[in-house]
């Protein structure tokens, strides 16, 4: 199916009533947003709505989590990445959004509105009337006040109803008679389904009689004397915030004074977080390392801090985290708690640039996608307190977050820190080379020229000014800067039609540096440019035999950008010299190391070198289901099909070949089946050999 939704919540309970109403107003309406307090259950309604949905959306129901944004800066890029946009448009923001979705009959689900609504409301305005068969449903405290939205109040689980004393059996793990304590409880919080969360974590611990004797001193008390913390705007549900604050409250009282003070620091991570990272950011003062674990376990037995996934992460809610953050603020905390959040993210890109020539790389790669939400918090913060910190955290990132397609937020990341910051030589370097890198994939060519002589200029004064001695580099010539700086003009070159002018600027560097491609990732990304520029050249013998020593050495190096990267000249100098086999075989190879670095762009690049080789080849039936999927995958990218000039010249006289040979008939019949069929199915076919169909 096609779509992305999270996994369902296991725990679950009744709802019929209320998913009947959304489900009826998702089929006449199109945009639906469920209000009601924090807390009551409006994620979970959603999803679950969302879930059973989807199968009346021809292109699949997509979830967006908005509770990682502080702002609505990044709002649409955002969205875009969540609907498997890779923005790579370098016009307005919605633009490539608002194409992605015109022709499409999907649900976007945008989850936690409330603290972003009017960005949300004139967003939401925007994609409804540039996309027809588009339908919203979305979660808010609050209504997002668009024309035409329906409202769906959701309470709280009925009181005294069997969901309500359900919910607190799953979570308690305990069964429990309709009559007694347990029944009390849910009568004392409400029905809503946070508070009865909380509530279970402590009758685990102490018993329901002894939860409901405590609750009902704390929910008898006057209004507002010691649950006051989370004050909302909304003006509705007014005895149910305090519920709500109470049990919220009551869980930080039962908690021991280093969980409290852990509950607090943990609200700077806006993502998942690991024991370590929280080490890192929430040690300090009575609350030292030793101690973190059996606090942080304590606040998961208590609900506070959910469960870790498969890969050891956890996670606050959002509400909770509310919470948290309010008691840090009373301590005075919150400026250093973010503080030490930011140094801790800036550390661990850090880490991530040096490991990423090398073995672990692509851990790396991975462990920055993972921390993305915190990565850009961090950097958030810097751009506010320390702009050259700012500028040394999205300079060893960027580049990867292009990899992964997210060239908007690099490229915003790397400008602003550029501006403010005033740092200079390698940090500045560095950024301007991965601002280079971004424009060009981007296809801002003008600016990427200004850029890519900038990087060159703060290349050679910083390595001028680190060898004094020997104004020209020293004896070892050119270093890395001057490599990187040569590498990002000689892709600008390329990229542009010019193969000499990039063979000779690489080439200059090249061979006035000493060493060998694997002595650095500057290095090895200069010997590929030149590899290119020689299949640019039409010299594909000596392209061909350097390209495979490179290939080789990426394998031992365990090295999977570069070889993607090979992989596809390899395949575009196998058409050029009419092996259609063994360009078939490299497209591939292109096409496994792009699916598992999970780059769209490099994915739509592989399919289109694939599907002219296979019409090359004569297989038009097969080169049409590629094509088809690759034109699915640019879309996805937001722009227009892209390529190396000699590529996009083979790919249109092959394509012609391959139309002629199966009928035109027939070639627009596969193509649009593939087009409209889920991208992933496509890919799993492309990479399947001919004898496996």
């Amino acid at each position: 199916m096609r779509g992305h939704l999270p996994d369902e919540n296991p725990g679950f309970v009744g709802r019929r009533t209320e998913l009947e109403r959304v489900a009826a107003a998702l089929a006449e309406h199109r945009l639906v947003t469920v209000t009601g307090v924090g807390g009551v259950g409006k994620t979970r309604l959603a999803l679950r709505a969302a879930h059973r949905s989807a199968g009346a959306f021809p292109d699949g129901a997509w979830w967006t989590d908005l509770t990682q944004l502080d702002g609505d800066r990044l709002l649409v890029a955002l969205v875009a990445d969540s609907v498997d946009l890779a923005d790579h448009t370098p016009g307005m923001a919605t633009t490539g959004l608002c194409r992605r979705l015109a022709d499409g009959r999907l649900l976007l689900v945008l989850d936690s509105c409330e603290h972003l609504a009017e960005p949300c409301a004139r967003l939401v305005t925007e994609l409804l009337a540039a996309a027809p068969g588009l339908t919203v449903l979305a979660t808010s405290r609050r209504p997002l006040g668009v024309e035409g939205e329906h409202v769906v109040a959701l309470d709280p689980l009925p009181p005294a109803g069997g969901d309500a004393l359900e919910l607190l059996r799953r979570a308690a793990g305990q069964d429990f008679p309709a009559a007694g304590p347990a029944g009390e409880i849910c009568v004392r919080l409400e029905g809503i389904p946070l508070a009865l969360e909380l509530a279970a974590a402590q009758i685990r611990l102490q018993g329901a009689e002894a939860v409901r004797d405590q609750l009902g001193t704390r929910l008898d008390a006057r209004p507002g004397a010691r649950f006051d913390l989370l004050a909302h705007t909304e003006r509705v549900w007014p005895s149910r915030h305090q519920t709500l604050r109470a049990a919220i409250g009551w869980s930080h009282e039962l908690s021991t004074p280093l969980e409290r003070l852990l509950w607090a620091r943990l609200s700077v991570f806006r993502g998942p977080f690991d024991l370590a990272s929280a080490t890192a950011v929430c040690a300090g003062g009575p609350l030292d390392p030793a101690s973190m674990p059996g606090a942080l376990d304590g606040l998961v037995r208590s609900s506070v801090v959910r469960p870790p996934d498969a890969a050891g992460r956890l996670r606050m809610l959002d509400t909770i985290r509310e919470y948290g953050a309010t008691w840090l603020d009373r301590t005075g905390e919150t400026g250093a708690v973010a503080d030490r959040h930011a140094a801790h993210f800036r550390a661990l890109a850090g880490r991530a640039e040096t490991e990423w020539h090398g073995a672990r790389r692509l851990r790396w790669y991975r462990t920055v996608d993972a921390h993305h939400t915190d990565l850009r918090t961090a950097l958030d913060r810097l751009l506010r307190t320390d702009p050259d910190a700012a500028l040394d955290l999205v300079g060893s990132v960027a580049f990867a977050w292009s990899c992964r397609g997210r060239l908007r937020e690099a490229r915003d990341g790397l400008e602003q820190a550029l501006v403010l910051g005033e740092a200079r030589g390698r940090v500045r370097a560095r950024a301007l080379w991965a601002l280079g890198v971004t424009l060009v994939l981007q296809g801002e060519f003008g600016p990427a020229q200004d850029v890519s002589e900038r990087c060159a200029r703060e290349a050679r004064y910083t390595e001028y000014t680190e060898h004094e001695e020997a104004p020209r580099g020293g004896p070892d010539g050119p270093g890395d800067l001057m490599l990187d700086a040569a590498a990002l003009a000689g892709l600008l070159a390329l990229t542009t039609g010019r193969p000499m002018a990039a063979y000779v600027v690489v080439g200059h560097v090249l061979d006035a540096a000493r060493g060998g491609p694997a002595d650095s990732a500057a290095r090895l990304r200069c010997h590929l440019v030149r590899v290119f520029a020689l299949t640019g050249l039409g010299r594909l013998a000596e392209a061909r035999e350097r390209a495979l020593r490179l290939r080789a050495l990426c394998e031992e190096l365990d090295e999977w950008w570069t070889r993607t990267a090979l992989d596809y000249q390899l395949a575009l100098t196998g058409l050029l010299e009419g092996d259609a086999a063994a360009a078939s075989a490299h497209a591939r190879a292109m096409l496994e190391g792009t699916r598992r670095l999970g780059a769209s762009l490099g994915v739509a690049l592989g399919l289109d070198v694939l599907a002219t080789a296979l019409a090359a080849a004569g297989d038009g039936e097969r080169a049409a289901d590629v094509s088809g999927t690759g034109e699915a995958y640019w879309r996805s990218t937001g722009q227009p099909r892209r390529g190396l000039p000699g590529l996009r010249a083979l790919h249109e006289k092959y394509t012609d070949t391959a139309r002629a040979t199966i009928g035109e008939p027939a070639y627009e019949e596969i193509f649009v089946r593939a087009l409209t069929g889920l991208p992933q199915d496509g890919l799993d076919r492309a990479l399947r050999g001919p004898r496996q169909d």
